[in-house]
This record gives C-alpha cells, sequence and structure tokens, in this order.
C-alpha cells in the first residue's frame, strides 16, 4: 500500500510471514502498540513479539483463538502495511526543538486516529459464494510501529500502521478484509496526511511559534535548505552499506546476516567518513552527530528565532469551483491504467489534496464539509457518470472527466472522417525496392505487406507488429519505395529517443511527434487547475511562450506525403487529435506502426485501438526475426497475448520448464539475482536490460550494483556528481538523461557512461559507443540524471540487448516488453516459494487490463467491475462488545 505522506522506509514488510513482520518490527526498538477499532472507537494495549507473531498469523494474541480460516495462498498478504510519513524538514524541525518534536508526534497521532477510523468505516469483508456479499466491518485491528531514523540513519519520524486483513463483521465472524478495496481506499488515505501536514491549526500554530511556515510545497520554508545535504549524506550512507554489506556476504557465502550484524553495518555506514565519529553509536551520539552537521550546513540554526504570524486563507474564501476543477484534474491524472475512469474515492482524494495545497488552516471537521461540498460541485460539474444505478460501491471506477470523455468522442469522430482506402503498391515493385537496399535480406510475408500499405495511398495504416518483428526493415524499404514515387516519409514517435533510433535506421526524416506538433502550430499550457490544454495557434497569432508571431510551420509535409507514428502504442490521445488535425490541413496520410501490448502511454490510452478499427489497412506481423533461438520466438508471441487463463497457465509452465523463470524467496534475494546477472553479462562481454517494476526498485537495483562496483574498484568515487534525489555518481557509472536538452544534445531515456566531473561540466560517453560525448552541467545532473543499471519499462522500450531480465512486481506489459528485449536469453525473477506459486503470479502478470478507446468499452469496463465487486444486504447488527479500556472517540 502507498504512504499516506509519500516517501520510502525499508522498514516495510520484507516477507509475507509473520518472521518477515518480526524481523520489520525489530528494526530500531519497534515499540508494537496493537489499535482495536470497534463501531469508529479506539482501544489499544501493547504486544509482546511474540504475541506479533500470532497476531500476524491470524490468531488472537491473547486467547490464542484461530481468526477465520487460514488464508491458503502462499503468497497471499498477512498485514496491510501503510506510514504516516511526511517531508524531511519535518523531521529536522523535531531534532532542533523538543516542542516541536512533542507537536509533531500529536500530529502523527491525529492522522493515525483518523486512517484507522477511516478503515473501519470505509472496508469491508465478503461473504458468500464467490464474496458476492459485502460485509460491513465492526472490527479491525492495527499495529503501530513508531522509528525515529531511516535505515540510513538519518532524521526520519514516521510511524508504521499494519492493518490485519483478519476482520471481524458486523455479523461477528472473522473473515479477511476487502483487498481491492483497501488498496484503492488508500489513495483518500494518502490525501489525508497530505491534508493534515498543511492545514492542521496546531501543527501550523506550533511552527508559526518557533519562526516557521510552510511553503507551497508543503516543506518548512526555513528549513527546505538543510534537505538537501542531509539527502546527499543519506545517498552516501546507502553506498557506504552497500559495499559494506557485499564485502561481509562475500566473507560469509551462504549465511544470512542476523539482526546485530545488520545493525552493526547501518552503523558502519553512518559513521564511515565523518570526523570525530563515535566508536559505538547510542541515542545521544546520533543526535549530537546530525545536530553538528546541521549547524555546519547553517550556522544560523542555533541562534534566537522571533514567532511569525501565518498567512492562511479563510475557509469562506475556498474557491469551490476552482478546488472541484482541480479535484478531477487529479483524479483524472491517476485514472490512465483504467481507461480514463475513476471512482468516488479518487474524486474525495483529489479534493483533499486541492484543499490542502490552498492555503487554509482549519480543524478536521470543518474541512470535512467543505470536502463534502467540492465533491458534489466536481462530480456534478466536470465528470460524466458511466453507470447510474443506486448504491453503487464508492471504490468503484464509474466516473470520467467531462473532458476525456469529450476527447475520446473527438478522436473517433476525426479518425472515421479522415479514414479514406487507396491503393497498395504492387508487391513485386516492393520485393525490388528491398533487394536493392539490403540483398541478403529477405522481407517475410507481413513486412512485404507492411511496405507496401505504408507506401500506398490509404489514408490510415495501422500495423501491429510483436516485438522482434523487423518493423525497422520493413520502415526503410517504405521509405525507400515512397521516394522512388516522389512522396516523403516523415517518422515520429512520442519519445525523441524513438524518433531518432527509427529515422537513422530507416534513413528517413525524422523528429519528435510533439516537435512536429509544435512545428505546426500546436501549444499545451496549463490551465488555473492544473489541466493540459492544447490549443492551435494561426499563422500571424503571438505565440504565448516566446511573445514572437507564429509564421507557419518549417517541416514541409505535401499532400501525398507519410508520416509515420512508430512506437505507437505510446500514443496518446491529445497528441493523437493533434496528429489528425496535422493531416488533415496538409492532406498526408497517417501509418501507425507499434504494438498495443508493449508499454502504453503516459497519458490517456486508446489512440492505437481507435487508428486501428478504423483503418482501412490493418497488417499484424508475427513473424519473429530478434532472437537466436526460434522455440523462444514462438513462446514470446503467446507471452504477448494468451488464449485466455489455461493457456496463460501454460505458458507459465513453459517459461519455468525452459529455464526462463528465477525463483526467489524474497525481494532481496530477487534484487540480488538482477544484481548477480548484470554482473555475470559483463564478465561475458554482453549487453543487458534489467527491467524493474517502479522507478524507486529500478534504483535500489542501480545502487545495489554500483556499490557492488565500488568494492571491486571499477568506478572512480574520487570525483562525484550528484543526481536526482542527491544521488552520488561517480566515473564509470551507467546513468540515464530524463529530459530533453538541446543545448547538450542528450534526449530523455538516453544511457550513458561517465566518462569524467570538473568542476564546471560531466562528459557522457554513450553507452553504445564510447566515441560518442556529451557535456551536460551539474544543474542539469541534478534534476535529470540518476543510475540506469536497471530502468523501467518505458526506459527499455525499443532497445534490444544481448539478455534481459525482469524483476517481480511488473504488469503484463512489462513481462512481455523485458523478456523480449534479449537476442540470447530473457528471463523473470519471480518472488515464490515454489514453482507451482510462480505460475500463479505469472498467469495474474499476464492478465491485461482491456483498452478503453471509447466511451461505450469504458462504459462496459465499469460495468465488469461492479458484477465482480460484493454487494451490500441488509444484515442485522449484534450488541457491540464492551471492553474496560478507555476509549477515545
Amino acid at each position: 500500500m502507498r504512504y499516506a505522506f509519500g516517501g520510502v522506509c525499508d522498514a516495510t514488510l520484507t516477507a509475507r510471514t509473520a518472521d518477515g513482520a518480526l524481523a520489520a518490527a525489530g528494526y530500531a526498538d519497534a515499540v508494537m502498540t496493537r489499535y482495536i477499532v470497534e463501531h469508529g472507537a479506539i482501544r489499544d494495549d501493547l504486544l509482546t513479539r511474540t504475541q506479533l507473531r500470532d497476531w500476524v498469523d491470524g490468531v488472537d494474541p491473547l486467547t490464542g483463538e484461530r481468526r477465520g480460516r487460514d488464508l491458503e495462498s502462499p503468497v497471499a498478504d498477512l498485514i496491510l502495511d501503510a506510514t504516516i510519513n511526511a517531508p524531511k524538514s519535518f523531521s529536522i524541525a523535531a531534532m532542533l526543538d523538543p516542542e516541536l518534536a512533542a507537536a509533531y508526534e500529536d500530529l502523527q497521532d491525529r492522522l493515525r486516529d483518523r486512517i484507522i477510523k477511516l478503515w473501519q468505516s470505509e472496508l469491508n469483508a465478503r461473504r458468500g459464494k464467490q464474496g458476492a456479499i459485502r460485509e460491513d466491518l465492526a472490527r479491525i485491528e492495527v499495529v503501530e510501529l513508531r522509528h525515529e531514523r531511516s535505515r540510513s540513519l538519518d532524521p526520519h519520524k514516521h510511524r508504521h500502521l499494519w492493518l490485519n486483513v483478519k476482520v471481524r463483521g458486523l455479523d461477528g465472524k472473522w473473515s479477511n478484509v476487502d483487498t481491492r478495496v483497501a488498496l484503492r481506499l488508500q489513495n483518500v488515505v494518502n490525501a489525508e496526511g497530505d491534508l493534515a501536514s498543511r492545514t492542521d491549526p496546531a501543527w501550523v500554530a506550533a511552527l508559526a511559534a518557533k519562526g516557521f511556515t510552510l511553503n507551497a510545497d508543503g516543506e518548512i520554508a526555513q528549513l527546505q535548505h538543510l534537505v538537501r545535504p542531509l539527502s546527499k549524506r543519506s545517498a552516501q550512507i546507502e553506498a557506504n552499506k552497500a559495499a559494506h554489506f557485499r564485502a561481509w556476504t562475500e566473507q560469509h557465502p551462504g549465511v544470512e546476516p542476523s539482526a546485530t550484524v545488520r545493525t552493526q553495518i547501518d552503523q558502519w555506514a553512518w559513521a564511515a567518513g565523518r570526523p570525530n565519529k563515535p566508536g559505538q553509536l547510542d541515542e545521544e551520539d546520533w543526535a549530537s552527530v546530525v545536530m553538528a552537521e546541521l549547524l555546519h550546513a547553517d550556522p544560523e540554526l542555533g541562534g534566537p528565532r522571533s514567532a511569525v504570524v501565518p498567512k492562511s486563507v479563510a475557509i469562506d474564501n475556498l474557491d469551490v469551483e476552482l478546488l472541484a476543477a482541480k479535484a478531477i484534474v487529479d483524479a483524472d491524472a491517476r485514472s490512465t491504467g483504467t481507461g480514463g475512469r475513476f471512482s468516488d474515492m479518487d474524486v474525495r482524494a483529489g479534493a483533499a489534496r486541492a484543499v490542502a495545497a490552498s492555503g487554509v488552516t482549519a480543524e478536521h471537521a470543518q474541512l470535512a464539509k467543505v470536502l463534502d461540498e467540492i465533491v458534489s460541485c466536481a462530480t456534478r460539474t466536470h465528470t460524466v457518470t458511466l453507470l447510474t444505478e443506486p448504491n453503487i460501491p464508492a471504490h468503484i471506477k464509474r466516473r470520467m472527466a467531462t473532458s476525456t470523455a469529450a476527447l475520446k468522442a473527438s478522436v473517433a469522430q476525426r479518425t472515421d472522417a479522415l479514414a479514406a482506402p487507396g491503393e497498395v503498391v504492387p508487391f513485386a515493385e516492393i520485393t525490388a525496392v528491398a533487394s536493392a537496399i539490403e540483398p541478403e535480406r529477405t522481407l517475410d510475408d507481413g513486412q512485404l505487406k507492411g511496405a507496401s500499405s505504408i507506401a500506398g495511398t490509404d489514408r490510415i495504416v495501422a500495423i501491429a507488429g510483436a516485438a522482434g518483428t523487423g518493423k525497422t526493415t520493413m520502415l526503410k524499404v517504405a521509405g525507400a519505395a515512397l521516394r522512388r514515387r516522389g512522396r516523403s516519409m516523415i517518422i515520429v514517435a512520442p519519445t525523441k529517443k524513438a524518433s531518432a533510433v527509427a529515422g537513422r535506421e530507416a534513413e528517413s526524416a525524422s523528429s519528435s511527434l510533439h516537435q512536429l506538433l509544435h512545428d505546426y502550430g500546436w501549444r499545451w499550457t496549463s490551465s488555473p487547475a492544473g489541466a493540459i490544454v492544447w490549443s492551435c495557434l494561426g499563422i500571424g497569432d503571438e505565440d504565448p511562450a516566446t511573445g514572437t508571431q507564429y509564421c507557419g510551420p518549417r517541416i514541409g509535409i505535401r499532400p501525398g506525403d507519410r508520416i509515420v507514428v512508430d512506437e505507437a502504442g505510446m500514443l496518446d490521445l491529445e497528441a493523437a487529435a493533434a496528429l489528425l488535425d496535422v493531416v488533415h490541413r496538409t492532406g498526408a496520410s497517417v501509418a501507425l506502426v507499434g504494438d498495443q501490448h508493449q508499454a502504453l502511454p503516459v497519458g490517456h490510452s486508446g489512440a492505437m485501438a481507435l487508428f486501428w478499427r478504423r483503418a482501412s489497412r490493418q497488417i499484424e506481423l508475427l513473424s519473429i526475426h530478434r532472437f537466436k533461438d526460434p522455440a523462444w520466438g514462438d513462446l514470446s508471441l503467446r507471452l504477448r497475448k494468451p488464449q485466455g487463463p489455461e493457456d496463460a497457465r501454460r505458458v507459465a509452465e513453459e517459461l519455468i520448464n525452459t529455464g526462463h523463470v528465477v525463483l526467489a524467496n524474497d525481494e532481496t534475494e530477487a534484487r540480488e539475482a538482477m544484481t548477480a546477472a548484470w554482473f555475470r553479462a559483463s564478465r561475458e562481454g554482453l549487453s543487458v536490460a534489467l527491467v524493474a517494476a517502479t522507478h524507486a526498485e529500478a534504483q535500489a537495483v542501480s545502487e545495489d550494483i554500483q556499490a557492488r562496483r565500488i568494492v571491486a574498484g571499477t568506478v572512480d568515487t574520487r570525483e562525484a556528481v550528484y543526481g536526482q534525489s542527491a544521488q552520488p555518481i561517480f566515473v564509470g557509472d551507467v546513468v540515464q538523461t530524463r529530459r530533453n536538452d538541446n543545448a547538450s544534445d542528450v534526449q530523455n531515456r538516453q544511457n550513458w557512461v561517465v566518462r569524467s566531473v570538473s568542476a564546471q561540466h560531466v562528459m557522457l560517453a554513450s553507452a553504445n559507443d564510447s566515441t560518442d560525448l556529451r557535456k551536460i552541467t551539474h544543474e542539469y545532473a541534478i534534476s535529470h540524471l540518476h543510475l540506469a543499471y536497471a530502468t523501467t519499462v518505458y526506459g527499455v522500450q525499443g532497445e534490444t540487448t544481448d539478455v534481459a531480465v525482469v524483476g517481480p512486481g511488473v504488469d503484463a506489459a512489462g513481462l512481455y516488453v523485458g523478456m523480449t528485449r534479449g537476442k540470447q536469453d530473457n528471463e523473470a525473477v519471480v518472488v515464490a516459494r515454489n514453482g507451482s506459486s510462480a505460475v500463479t503470479q505469472l498467469v495474474e502478470t499476464m492478465e491485461r487490463v482491456s483498452v478503453e478507446e471509447t466511451i461505450e468499452k469504458s462504459r462496459a469496463a465499469a460495468r465488469v467491475e461492479l458484477n465482480r465487486a460484493a454487494q451490500s444486504v441488509t444484515t442485522p447488527v449484534p450488541t457491540p462488545h464492551h471492553a474496560a479500556d478507555v476509549t477515545r472517540n
């Protein structure tokens, strides 16, 4: 579950077992307090470590009674973990002043009580056949752990809230919480954390009394400058720790380090490189050293600070209509994975975040009334309701932003209007062109049809190609055939990196799609509510970005020219709408070449599906050319699109039986498997792609590899540059640039090796060509550079390597894309105790969410979701259990 305030802490659960819970609980002398929430009232007690083990395993820690039935799945969650976290400046403030430390604890107490009451009132269990009946909850239990530091031993006051999946319904029976609802409610929990940290009057007043205020980012304005120095130190500590842990593991092969050893490594890593470091770390040593470093970073911290009067917006002055619009923008931005659909929970979360950023300070009870008003205005004014039945559960994604619904309809209508059939170029001509270009290569039937169609006159052509089917070769031939007929091919792609690669290999003009759209007058700006608004300039209009007059396009496109969108599966609906305008204005034709089974766009998806359905010419490439093993090529096609659950199971079993799956006992072991794969490939001189589920996990793997290279001496640590999140990067490290920069000539998601670091610049060499050099500034590095030994699916889309390894937790696109990068070998790392469990997980991973390119499909998807949800029935409520404990309401 995501965190209430955002951020990361590695004291969260590392295993779905009671032992894993104990390992996490044992860090930093955690105090294990259990909170029992019944009918909106809270009471608490303390659990010993033995009692905690029983509690996690679904046993009453006091009586030993088993609560409901055992969980049958070996990977079933026993507890759900949320973290009450906060901006780092809050922990710094607590370090500086004991009164602020107490006020911060009180703030976390209030938020904890609010969260666990929310869980009890909004979550449910499932009853009956296939869990069709929704059972409201009478009782939940939550264990709280309080931590003062991160594993890097930086100031980081936070709480872990462990919600036991065993819950008691109003019918008095114990069963499991509906995890789907719990996960979706977490969006609201996250927003409540943001709201509390920025609007709580007691906390804001406590800060003001000490001369502190909150800025627009929610940080303490007067302390934010200290966050980076601490973050840099934290990054160094993580590198130290990983290196020392690696050295210990090599000295003790096959031995799992104990909690004592891990603590010693943590303390050594924290102390390494610090002057006057303590020999044995204790609480006073830690606090004094951190305070000394804070004072060194800002000597004025120790001086007196006058109280201030915090600025606050009155509740009556809040612009409800603007906040409602912001709430929908927030919900819409988070809905791209569900076809633009979101739930009432999502709207409320968006409203809470909008109020949090409004500058208001007020008690939560007052804000709750405003939130209700904002939600009502938002749903009434800015949404389309896809399902209208009464009493639809709040977690069902049955709403859509009016703007997104209009966009879907508009793109569908424009595509219909543009589609017009034409003629293809004769196959004999295409074959002759291909023979002239590459005599040693013969086009397969799909490539032949694709090149013939692209060089033809259909206004819309759609070509779907599985990974490794030779789309680039097809484009190269099509471009030559077009030029032979006096027409041009312009290759564009959703990313500048992809368009540059495709244009170079196909020997045709290329640009990023957004560069082409910008050239033809399209501009995108933010509305007051934060929405991206697209508009098109006419010749002579003033460009709002530059203040100059728009003089028309410089990229010449003539009637009959072919615009080819490569990697078209990543084309979002907004860009598609603008592209259709350019095609209409120029008289050109368009071909979309991509794969909806690979990574989808960051924005709203469905463009490729719309073009596919309406194109007068559709070709699917299925002959695999990339892989050395033909059997793997055939299996990859089945992995791309299994024909139902049984076929998915057969694919998963074949993946395991053919050695393409690596089993790991936990996430740590999985990370080690990916790290080992990188070094194995490096020793053999092979290129390798490591694909992680999230950016955070990719960076964790990358930092492990970096740390091991530090120990081996294969990176030079004498000079460093700091990347995103103050990540230390050394000479020899593999990195990725994350923003197009014309001045440096670097592109988003390009991979490089750090060649040298000077006071002025960082020299990068292309990961594929060591003679291709670029200079970036330290300022660029701080904002747009990070380690890239591992990356996400978006980072490897379009790449080809010798081997590829996919980590746990990826979705269907991540699994397929990751396992089709390697020409020689492709593996998936699965956290599972045995092959049977791995098969189950792989089958679940292969399940794809259908693309909802039209309103009709979104409505049908919402209906399916509603039919799968548990529904409420009338249930008699038993008399509540009375407890002798003191109760807080």
